[in-house]
């Protein structure tokens, strides 16, 4: 069940964290460094606090953020949250060719840029979503890595929708 915008704003901190803290995949802190950031006036103005939250982050910080997402399609362990948007987009439902291309393209994308691809793949398709990733292959470290983080921002986004009713 959604929470209400006046109860998170009322929250203590801890309890903030445990209603938000999957928001960003496996990295709670994102939601409990926003909370001083309190009160919020609406959904958007927690994610752009959320989203200043992760641009203060380190390198390294921002690399373990990524480094914190599953690859897409993998039988992993993961937050709910990306189980059900990783099958919202039929990525629980691959034929054996697609599901060995995806590896290849997961081998593939972390080896060369060491950590996973990431795509918010809600409104998406596997079609689009492999179309996507090979066409990224060819992108920078330095791109993919800022692609990753705007591509967290916008899965943020998503959960928020879910997890917070204004």
């Amino acid at each position: 069940m959604p929470h209400k915008m006046t109860a998170l704003n009322q929250m203590n901190q801890a309890e903030f964290t445990a209603a938000l803290g999957e928001i960003f995949e496996q990295t709670p802190q994102v939601a409990q460094q926003a909370w001083q950031s309190r009160p919020f006036a609406s959904r958007a103005d927690l994610h752009q606090k959320m989203l200043a939250v992760v641009a203060q982050m380190s390198q390294g910080e921002k690399l373990a953020l990524i480094r914190a997402h599953p690859d897409l399609g993998s039988k992993a362990k993961m937050a709910a949250a990306s189980v059900q948007e990783q099958a919202g987009a039929g990525l629980n439902q691959l034929s054996a060719d697609e599901f060995e291309r995806l590896h290849r393209l997961n081998q593939a994308y972390r080896s060369k840029f060491g950590f996973p691809f990431i795509i918010a793949v809600k409104q998406q398709n596997k079609i689009r979503i492999l179309a996507t990733f090979e066409q990224r292959l060819t992108n920078s470290p330095e791109a993919e890595q800022a692609q990753a983080i705007a591509e967290i921002a916008q899965i943020a986004g998503f959960r928020l929708e879910t997890a917070v009713d204004e």
